[in-house]
């Protein structure tokens, strides 16, 4: 009786090895890809209260005016608008600022292309009626998942992609929100 020693791999055994390996390396690159996405929803997130915290802050410093703010859901400020430019009054250069911080002026890329905001970034602030204001930020999330209340109108219907876009019914549209109640004094 001879006993054959076998010697190294035969070519199914290679071939089903590397099947293995490209399918591990493919969910590894698409856990990548999701990641990034996830990254970058995060960091639209964090610029998003950022810019509600800063207004609600702008409004509380300014209690008189408080309602001189309000901009309504119909004409938010920020993305695809134009900001004002008048300062003559504390209201008037605080939205200036905030609409310009929405259209991403904290930071410029090349050509003066305003980067550093959510991408589509829009603000409103609207009355509740007793001293008590709505301020919302809407933005545009990188994949859809589930459209935000309909109580919340701030950018509604203006997230929604083209004909095979899966950003349909403002399943793209992101937004966060906030009460202000500002005491009249």
């Amino acid at each position: 009786m001879v006993l054959s020693r076998q010697r190294g791999l035969t070519l199914i055994e290679l071939l089903v090895s590397i099947l293995i390996i490209s399918l591990g390396l493919l969910g590894l690159a698409k856990l990548q890809t999701r990641m990034q996405l996830s990254d970058m929803e995060s960091y639209q997130r964090a610029q998003a209260l950022l810019l509600l915290n800063d207004m609600s802050s702008r409004m509380t410093a300014n209690p008189n005016n408080s309602a001189n703010y309000v901009t309504g859901s119909a004409s938010p400020v920020g993305a695809g608008m134009t900001c004002s430019t008048s300062t003559a009054t504390r209201q008037q250069a605080d939205l200036a600022d905030w609409c310009n911080n929405l259209q991403g002026a904290a930071e410029v890329g090349g050509g003066n292309v305003k980067a550093g905001a959510m991408l589509g970034g829009r603000g409103c602030v609207e009355s509740l009626g007793s001293g008590q204001y709505l301020i919302t930020v809407a933005w545009q999330g990188m994949s859809p998942i589930s459209a935000p209340p309909t109580s919340v109108a701030c950018g509604s219907g203006q997230y929604n992609g083209g004909g095979t876009s899966d950003c349909k019914d403002d399943l793209c549209r992101r937004v966060v929100t906030t009460i202000v109640r500002v005491a009249t004094l």
